[in-house]
């Protein structure tokens, strides 16, 4: 029993970013999230405004308006127009399994308009002198997000928005989208059969087969529901849930083993599971692959958790703390200074946004305000140049620090230090931020 424990415990780590990833395919084609409307396959949903506390989505930006799209190519061929554009921006493709393995975009192919043709797996034809982009799964995820630098830019974004279109080359095709599981006892056989489902209608990475192959022990390579298997496998893909769920949590609590007290993680690598799709805008370089597999599995899970559809670092580079200078929890019974001095490296902007714990969303509060950073309408910076961020549940008193107010919830909370086209000093790991300081107690 322990064994087939330990093999279900693999089987969610493997798992769990392909459901995860597809339950939210699923809410952006029949309710949309937040202020991005439902769309339907192989169509453009548009957020008309920054995000919000409203928007209840893992560690969403606050940085940039999205342009989301989730497409069936089992339609077949689908057409990608852009504008030309006068901002940074970046159109994300993502696979059911979580790769990102194409980017259209400032950094990738550059600001001017473009066409190209996302094809599905195994597609060969004349693309009509169009750039091509092969999927690695019929359904992907297209995620959008377009500079943005107040509410008065808006309407210059919603024009670049409105110019993107998808067009699927059949007009006539129908998407078959996310096939339907049938209903569990519980959520966590719910998951399973999902699993189930789901790991056999999008097949892996060659690379990978032969894992997913190797839990028809557990009943999860066939066509038996998995309420109807035996009740030792059901207990053990309980077992192997919980079990996985607990190596994630962990691996999201705080810094790694030895870091130093209030050091941010520094996730440059942590979207580096793909080692097999590089399409356009990719780097195909060993210094962005994780090679050892059990690292690449359970690192994919945690990216998935706790950052979904996040980046590769050469694109927007993320860190992360959830403690003070002293190693003690960041928590919004105290207030904190970060200084930022010299501000981080970019090519194109920076911004600290707060995230409330567990759920990784965006804090509600009195001014509306969840990041601080370079384009912060009234920040007030230091004589060198840097910015100092006061960091708090409370709106600070002195007009200085209310200026550079981040604010925070009552509980715990985790910010994130994004960068987006990150210089080389970030790159190289020479830049690194510093400590956040507790100012009470």
């Amino acid at each position: 029993m322990a064994d087939l424990d330990a093999l279900a415990t693999q089987a969610y780590l493997y798992g769990f970013p392909l459901v995860f990833d597809l339950e939210q395919v699923v809410r952006y084609t029949t309710t949309g999230v937040g202020a991005n409307p439902r769309a339907p396959f192989n169509a453009f949903s548009h957020a008309r405004m920054l995000a919000s506390a409203a928007d209840t989505f893992v560690s969403i930006n606050n940085d940039t308006v999205y342009s989301m799209a989730s497409l069936d190519l089992g339609v077949g061929p689908v057409r990608l127009s852009v504008p030309a554009s006068d901002r940074y921006y970046v159109l994300q493709f993502v696979d059911a399994w979580t790769d990102n393995f194409a980017y259209v975009g400032t950094r990738g192919t550059g600001n001017g308009a473009g066409e190209f043709l996302i094809v599905p797996p195994g597609w060969e034809g004349d693309a009509g002198g169009l750039t091509v982009v092969h999927a690695p799964t019929r359904v992907v995820s297209i995620v959008g997000r377009w500079s943005c630098a107040g509410a008065d830019d808006l309407p210059a974004v919603h024009a670049l928005q409105d110019a993107m279109t998808l067009t699927p080359v059949d007009a006539d095709a129908e998407a078959s989208g996310i096939p339907e599981t049938s209903p569990q006892v519980d959520d966590v056989l719910g998951f399973w059969e999902k699993y189930r489902v789901w790991s056999q209608s999008f097949p892996p990475a060659p690379r990978d087969a032969a894992l997913q192959a190797s839990f028809a022990e557990l009943g999860l390579t066939g066509d038996v529901p998995v309420g109807e298997l035996t009740d030792e496998q059901q207990e053990a893909l309980r077992a192997g849930a919980r079990a996985g769920e607990g190596v994630i949590t962990r691996a999201m609590s705080g810094s790694a083993a030895g870091a130093k007290p209030g050091a941010w993680s520094q996730t440059l690598h942590v979207f580096d599971y793909n080692l097999d799709f590089f399409e356009v805008g990719t780097k195909d370089d060993e210094a962005w692959r994780i090679a050892d597999p059990k690292l690449r599995i359970g690192g994919r899970a945690v990216a998935a958790k706790a950052g979904l559809w996040g980046n590769h670092g050469y694109e927007a580079a993320y860190v992360m703390t959830f403690q003070d200078s002293d190693g003690q929890a960041l928590t919004g019974e105290h207030e904190y200074d970060l200084r930022l001095s010299p501000p981080p490296p970019v090519g194109a902007f920076w911004s600290v946004t707060m995230y409330a714990l567990p759920e990784f969303y965006l804090v509600d509060n009195e001014i509306d305000r969840y990041s601080v950073g370079d384009r912060t309408p009234g920040i007030v910076t230091d004589a060198d140049g840097g910015l100092t961020i006061r960091i708090g549940r409370s709106r600070p008193s002195d007009a200085e620090a209310a200026a550079n107010w981040l604010p925070a919830p009552a509980g715990a909370f985790r910010p994130i230090l994004r960068m987006y086209m990150p210089g080389d000093a970030v790159l190289d790991g020479t830049y690194t931020p510093p400590p956040i300081t507790r100012l009470d107690g």
